[in-house]
């Protein structure tokens, strides 16, 4: 009788550790789904005049020519890591290291603030060719092509908000009239190069969005240039297809990356107005702004549908695709009025 009752005791207890391990996951299964669906929002469009304005007042610093430009950057930067969930390209738990839409969508906002920092560098804080560098912009720069999934020794973030915060430091001495040594160049020429990267991610983003179809793609590697040559040789005819399950990935990494330049370029219409008003080019980039504009529509699927052609469901990359090319095409026009208008 005491051997029997001890039994069921010992099962009994069993049984309640049992059901409290299962709602102890139940629970934490919950917090995860609830943390990821609120991770899971990408953030909204920045009013870049407005956070130059208190930009400047929380520096104590005066908005002069390419304030706006570096202050949208920054507000760039800092939304990258300060958004919900902060930076989640590096995490090694739930839900983060589980989440893969948001960390895409943040590396194609790392790509253009890469793009842009090594043209403040070289372009926009330069005079000419064989001018000295900006010692903070050339240290700045370098912060931001460190490793975007690092999660310790050090972290990525560490390095980018070292980055930001040597960007702060330019755009403060850029704010000080008495600081002649540090500038920002609104020139026709810096714009055309700012703008040349801008068209090469716009390019590819726009090819690899097409691909999600499958297309047959001659190599046209070498046209227009009879001299040319290449190391090796390409397939004459290759067929081009994006994976299935990267599909959403090359989505995102779009939407991420047309958000980022969107705000520079509405900064940019304002330091750089003189310019584009000059070359009656002002038209222009506002048609940029507007495709790219309609890039971050909001989207009512809970997947990214992948329709053939002209079927019955919706193809999501290819709508993301039409966006792009019509951007990266009014790109060339404005640059062509740059440097020839």
């Amino acid at each position: 009788m005491y051997r029997t009752q001890n039994d069921s005791q010992t099962s009994n207890r069993s049984n309640s550790i049992l059901k409290i391990s299962l709602l102890c996951a139940l629970a934490y299964a919950l917090l995860v789904g609830t943390l990821g669906w609120w991770w899971d929002k990408e953030p909204d469009s920045l009013d870049v005049l407005e956070s130059a304005s208190q930009q400047a007042i929380k520096l104590n610093t005066q908005m002069t020519t390419g304030f706006i430009s570096t202050s949208t950057f920054l507000s760039i930067t800092e939304t990258l890591m300060n958004k919900r969930g902060g930076y989640l390209s590096n995490d090694i738990f739930p839900p983060g290291v589980l989440m893969d839409n948001i960390p895409e969508w943040e590396f194609g906002a790392l790509t253009l603030i890469r793009d842009t920092a090594r043209i403040f560098r070289n372009d926009f804080s330069r005079s000419q060719s064989q001018s000295a560098e900006n010692p903070i912009l050339a240290e700045a720069e370098g912060r931001f092509f460190f490793n975007n999934n690092s999660w310790i020794f050090p972290q990525t973030e560490s390095e980018y908000q070292e980055g930001t915060e040597l960007f702060k430091k330019y755009l403060v001495n850029l704010g000080d009239r008495s600081e002649s040594e540090t500038q920002f160049y609104s020139r026709a020429d810096n714009l055309e190069k700012w703008l040349a990267t801008l068209e090469t991610r716009l390019g590819s983003l726009s090819l690899r969005l097409s691909a999600s179809v499958g297309k047959r793609q001659l190599d046209t590697s070498l046209s227009g240039d009879a001299a040319g040559t290449q190391s090796t040789e390409a397939p004459r005819d290759a067929f081009v297809k994006t994976p299935w399950l990267k599909l959403d990935n090359i989505f995102y990494e779009t939407r991420g990356y047309c958000w980022a330049s969107l705000h520079m370029l509405q900064a940019i219409e304002i330091d750089f107005a003189d310019v584009l008003d000059k070359k009656a080019a002002r038209v222009s980039l506002q048609q940029i702004i507007r495709e790219l504009e309609g890039t971050q529509g909001p989207l009512w699927s809970p997947i990214i549908l992948n329709g053939e052609g002209l079927g019955l469901l919706a193809n999501h990359s290819l709508v993301m695709a039409s966006y792009v090319s019509r951007a990266n095409a009014a790109i060339i026009d404005l640059r062509n009025l740059l440097t020839k208008g």
